[in-house]
Parts: C-alpha cells; structure tokens; sequence
C-alpha cells in the first residue's frame, strides 16, 4: 500500500506499540487527515514485489529494517536479503521503470538525481504532458510549458512535456482546493494525470512538486529526494480522477510581489 499520510502507519505491529503517540488516523500528533490523503493498494506476487523493493533501493527510501515496530522480514531468503539492504542512501542516478504483472509501471526516482520529480515522469513516458495535485508550497515548482528552460536536468532522460499544476478539483459541483499553502483548503495526495487526447495515465507517487527547474541550488527539496510513482493505464479510472482534479491552475511564474 502506498500512502501519504504522514506518521502513519509507524506501528505496524501489535507487540510492539508507538509509546509517545496514537497509532490510528486522526489520533496522532502530526494530524494525518487535517488534509487531503491519497491511499493506493496493489497486490504483489514474489516477483512484483522483489521489483518493489528494488525500486525501494533504487530510491533511497527512509527505514529500518531491524526495528519490529515497522519490519517484520520473513519469506524467502532473497526477499529477506532485499528488505535487509533498505534504509541505506543509494548511489544510484538512474531511475528505473518496471512493468508489473498487473500491467501497471513502476518508477523510481533516485535521490541523487537532482531533477524535478514529475518532470522525470513525464520524460520517462515519452514527454507526456501532465497535471499534478500534490502538496505545493515552497520552494514551489510552478506550471511549465514546452518553452520551460528546464536547467536542473539529466539529458539522457529524454524531453519532459509540459507539467501543470493543479489549484483546484471539484466534486459533485463543489470546488476545494489542491495545493499545500494557499487557498480554501490543502491537498497532500500526490497524483497526476496525463493531458494529451491519446494517453490514459493515472499517477500516484510519493513525490510534491517542490524544488526547483533552473537552480541555482538543483538538490533543492524534492529535486534531492527518492521516491516511488506507479502509473495506470485505465480509462476509468483516469477518468474519474481527471475530472477530480479538473479546475484552476497555477501560472508559469510567481506573481509579483
């Protein structure tokens, strides 16, 4: 399952409860349903899930593996010698995208490539253009266009597309707000979609649209950070979550102070 509630789950085990906190929604110190959360759950057979946890190391992903609050390894060997590795900084600079048996595409931004992370989606997938709701709030990436000099860059990652951000979604005629430090109300899930008349994509990831395309500082936020995307071809549902997040967009530059 991928979340993107903050503080939770950290007990995941029944023998070994949070001291100093809740462990339930809601019931925590750092309040997990203040905002907007997305939830995405995926079966995994052996193989999809060694390819997760590659991805996993590939990212750089933040745990420990010898603490029974958030680990319980077991299963075959190297599954266990996988889950073993995790917790530690990859030298990695490659990102990695794997196809899993359900069909959907598995990526995973390294934390030492220093690029902003839904561009390397949209590149990735053939320079897609995409709209994405995640938490923005500083230091904010803002909508970028073809004509978007992109200066934090890997060349052998190909040509992003343009990336919109996403201000406002509607439900039932009702708009609220999606970005993380102005408006109505706030938005930490992490999804995307694709815009072009032939792609269906459905994105969910790991990953704000913080950090920064030119500098001067490229490991700026997100651009020095890993994380996971899983990408869905499914109409349906792509449907439904464009329209969730169809509304106001943000501009291609801060406005004027």
């Amino acid at each position: 399952m991928q979340v993107t509630t903050p503080s939770w789950p950290a007990a995941g085990s029944k023998d070994h409860p949070r001291k100093t906190d809740g462990n339930t929604l809601g019931c925590v110190n750092d309040d997990n349903v203040e905002v907007s959360q997305h939830f995405f759950a995926l079966k995994l057979g052996k193989d999809d899930l060694v390819n997760v946890l590659q991805a996993l190391h590939n990212a750089s992903v933040v745990t420990d593996p010898k603490n029974p609050q958030i680990v319980n390894n077991g299963g075959p060997a190297d599954v266990q010698r996988l889950v073993e590795g995790l917790g530690k900084r990859s030298d990695s600079t490659t990102p990695t995208k794997t196809k899993l048996t359900s069909g959907v595409e598995l990526v995973s931004k390294p934390s030492s490539l220093h690029v902003p992370p839904w561009q390397m989606v949209s590149a990735l997938f053939g320079g897609v253009p995409l709209r994405a709701a995640t938490w923005w709030a500083s230091p904010k990436i803002y909508t970028t266009t073809p004509a978007t000099k992109i200066a934090c860059w890997d060349p052998t990652l190909g040509t992003p597309g343009p990336v919109e951000i996403a201000a406002t979604g509607q439900w039932a005629g009702t708009e609220f707000g999606l970005t993380g430090g102005s408006g109505p109300n706030f938005n930490h899930a992490k999804m995307g979609v694709s815009t072009s008349g032939t792609d269906h994509y459905l994105i969910l990831g790991d990953m704000n649209q913080q950090g920064t395309v030119s500098g001067p500082k490229c490991v700026s936020s997100q651009n020095g950070r890993g994380g996971l995307f899983y990408v869905i071809d499914n109409s349906p549902l792509f449907d439904g979550v464009k329209s969730l997040i169809t509304g106001g967009t943000e501009p291609t530059d801060a406005p004027p102070k």
